[in-house]
């Protein structure tokens, strides 16, 4: 059985296009690596979505692969 955990971002930033959501979500993704010591943390099957102000998915980035 699969289970589903998500971590809502209630509050987010507001950015002037998908380029600079997508440099944002690299940033996320970075510091998150960095806070939870990467060694220690699974991210299999995890992954960061950017949305609009309407809750449309704009981007989904997986968290278990290299990002740079």
């Amino acid at each position: 059985m699969h289970t589903h955990e998500r971590i809502l971002d209630e509050t987010g930033i507001e950015v002037s296009d998908l380029d600079a959501a997508h440099y944002q979500a690299i940033k996320a993704i970075q510091e998150l690596r960095h806070e939870g010591e990467d060694e220690e943390v699974d991210w299999r099957g995890w992954q960061l979505q950017v949305t609009d102000a309407s809750g449309n998915i704009l981007l989904t980035i997986p968290l278990d692969t290299a990002q740079h």
